[in-house]
């Protein structure tokens, strides 16, 4: 039972990643600082005390629109530790400055870090922040925000109330198995009532590639993943097809070539989610309880931003009440270990068991080296 004590304290909170103004002329991406900010500001219980980023007006920016007058700024998130000592902090740089900023907070005695998603861009790096922030009693989540999403927790009530029938498989399309696959893999989990995984097979074309924050992908992919449920999860990246006339500036449409973005196929039953690729479509149901697909009504987070602030409300009450987060280092860490483990069945052109053993780097990676 949480504490009245727990309940009233005001955590000190601190942002390393804030990132241009979202004003500002080149500003690009979803602002997800901005996201965790109003997260914590929502919760009632946090106070933004120091935000740090190697640019000083980005910092400074972010502390006018999110802090107070005693809010400070740094350019070095390590003076940030020892000067400021916050309680919780959000890391919301690019995947390769995830491990140091993580295992540095760890190690400065921070009680909580929320870290953007993907883990990290080699499999190393992810456990090392696992294991440190284990060592030093730290609660460490990453921000897989479509767990609290209305798409995805709609379709996973259907499938727990058995309107499919017993699950079978779940099938996913996305553009790549890292920047988007992190996401999806951990959907895996997510829908399969977090079953382990015992082993992934997959396949990935790197003729040409794609890249999400300085890290390199694979232009198409495939992984099939096996789980001790016997269920299964299919994968594929990357495959488009066309959609619909051409825009005005000429430019093709694309699709996901599986026809939805998720599907889940059981016994009586299947579910789509993402209908032709679009980003938060309504869920549709095809069972022998009505004629024809059904689209059920959604429960959940309307918005991404809104998923944000769900998963900040909930590891905040976590930390007052000593319960895992829906966020855990523990789960990300297994849908990180499909993406290398898929990267490794590639390098190997064999199925890989699971634990992912053998395995420092990453192998994509190795692959693109040695063509």
């Amino acid at each position: 039972m949480t504490s009245a004590k727990a309940s009233d304290h005001t955590y000190r909170v601190a942002v390393i990643g804030a990132g241009r103004p979202r004003s500002q002329t080149g500003a690009t991406g979803f602002g997800m600082s901005h996201a965790h900010a109003k997260g914590y500001t929502a919760t009632g219980r946090c106070r933004l005390v120091a935000v740090a980023d190697v640019v000083a007006d980005n910092a400074t920016a972010f502390a006018h629109e999110h802090g107070d007058a005693e809010t400070v700024t740094f350019t070095d998130y390590h003076e940030m530790l020892a000067s400021v000592k916050p309680e919780v902090v959000s890391i919301c740089t690019w995947p390769h400055l995830h491990a140091e900023m993580v295992i540095a907070c760890a190690q400065a005695g921070v009680r909580a870090i929320h870290c953007e998603k993907p883990m990290a861009p080699t499999w190393g790096e992810a456990r090392r922040m696992a294991e440190a922030c284990a060592t030093s009693g730290t609660q460490l989540t990453f921000n897989h925000q479509r767990r609290f999403e209305a798409p995805y927790r709609t379709a996973r009530s259907l499938v727990r109330a058995g309107a499919i029938g017993d699950l079978v498989q779940v099938e996913l399309a996305c553009s790549n198995l890292f920047d988007w696959g992190t996401h999806w893999f951990d959907m895996l989990f997510f829908y399969v009532g977090e079953t382990p995984a015992s082993w992934v097979i997959a396949q990935t074309d790197t003729q040409t590639l794609t890249s999400a924050f300085a890290v390199n992908m694979e232009n198409q992919g495939i992984a099939l993943v096996g789980f001790e449920s016997g269920v299964r999860g299919f994968m594929t990246t990357g495959d488009t097809v066309p959609d619909g006339a051409p825009r005005a500036d000429g430019t093709q449409p694309r699709r996901e070539a599986l026809g939805a973005m998720q599907r889940l196929v059981g016994t009586a039953g299947v579910i789509e989610v993402g209908v032709r690729g679009t980003y938060n479509a309504k869920v549709r149901i095809l069972n022998g309880d009505a004629p024809g697909w059904q689209e059920p009504p959604l429960a959940g987070a309307d918005h991404f931003e809104d998923a944000i602030g769900a998963g900040v409300a909930d590891l905040i009450a976590c930390l007052d009440n000593g319960h895992e987060p829906e966020l855990s280092v523990h789960k990300a860490i297994r849908g990180t270990e499909l993406i290398f483990a898929s990267y490794e069945s590639s390098r190997t052109h064999s199925r890989i068991a699971l634990p992912l053993t053998g395995v420092e780097g990453n192998p994509l990676h190795e692959i693109i080296a040695s063509r």
